[in-house]
């Protein structure tokens, strides 16, 4: 058990690969390694119904009630009951695998959900124990998250999961946590479109840059997506430029989805638009964020 004493902050990087990208290739030659990221958050949320002192309040409609809930409650229970069959279905029929990013009070009362999409060939990786920010943790409480998603996702599944998404901000002891548990990697930033290593306490951890502006998120909290049809452009936008960068560097297009998101029926047809549009264009390798990890670590050590 290493110490939970505060870690010296590191210098920022703000040059990264810079004009010399790494000599890493993707599997097939393909430009793009696109990492589609499923949150399945459903019953890891804050529920006044629950027991918790207050209610989740990112939602279609801003409208904090005092009580229980069960607007926002029934809201989050779309995701499991209709949304995720509706993902399921696409992916089944187009091919690729997803990562599911998931809570570890979400797996250990939906188990089955883990189950189908792990039988399904996708990767089950952790995103903390409730939905909830680690900064407000102890870094006991930070550790024991950890350890509790790790343990709920092994238990549905029979695997422990390698990689580990933070709600919002990490904590200047989560890559370490992270590492005193057997993970490989996480996805705690958003400043590249390419993946990276970073030294933890002596051990090559790797880092999947993550992305906040390809992600459906955006249609609830900033509405900066209208419509399916304007988030399925903007994610073939991206994935077409780094296709073009892709030539001669190796980059990565994460593609954030929620099942109570992108499964509704006004918004699902993206999805679909961009799994074809990937597909017709080529040269991409969709992948579980494992297997880009796995791939990027044994090419640069």
């Amino acid at each position: 058990m290493t110490s939970l004493s505060p870690q010296t902050p590191p210098d920022r990087d703000f040059i990264g690969y810079g004009q010399n990208p790494p000599a890493v290739r993707w599997p097939g030659d393909a430009r793009v390694a696109v990492s589609f990221v499923v949150n399945f958050e459903e019953g890891a949320e804050f529920s006044m119904t629950d027991g918790d002192a207050r209610n989740e309040g990112i939602y279609e409609v801003i409208d904090p009630q005092p009580a229980p809930d069960r607007c926002i409650d029934s809201h989050f229970e779309y995701g499991t009951r209709v949304a995720y069959w509706r993902i399921a279905e696409l992916f089944a029929t187009h091919g690729g695998h997803y990562t599911l990013s998931a809570c570890g009070r979400a797996v250990e009362r939906s188990p089955w959900l883990a189950q189908h999409a792990f039988s399904q060939g996708h990767e089950i990786s952790a995103h903390g124990w409730r939905w909830e920010k680690s900064t407000d943790l102890t870094p006991e409480q930070e550790r024991e998250g950890i350890v509790r998603t790790r343990a709920a996702i092994e238990a549905a599944t029979g695997r422990a999961p390698c990689g580990w998404h933070t709600r919002s901000n990490a904590t200047a002891h989560t890559r370490r946590l992270l590492v005193e548990n057997g993970f490989l990697y996480d996805s705690d930033a958003y400043n590249d479109d390419t993946p990276y290593l970073v030294d933890v306490d002596g051990r090559s951890h790797v880092v999947l840059p993550y992305a906040f502006d390809t992600n459906d998120m955006q249609f609830q909290n900033t509405q900066r997506f209208g419509t399916g049809d304007e988030f399925a452009d903007y994610v073939c936008a991206a994935y077409d430029w780094l296709w073009r960068e892709g030539a001669d560097r190796p980059r990565m297009l994460s593609i954030g989805l929620h099942l109570r998101m992108i499964g509704r029926p006004g918004r699902i047809g993206a999805l679909e638009r961009i799994l074809l549009h990937i597909a017709q264009k080529g040269g991409s390798w969709v992948a579980t964020r494992e297997q880009i990890a796995r791939h990027w670590l044994a090419s640069t050590t």
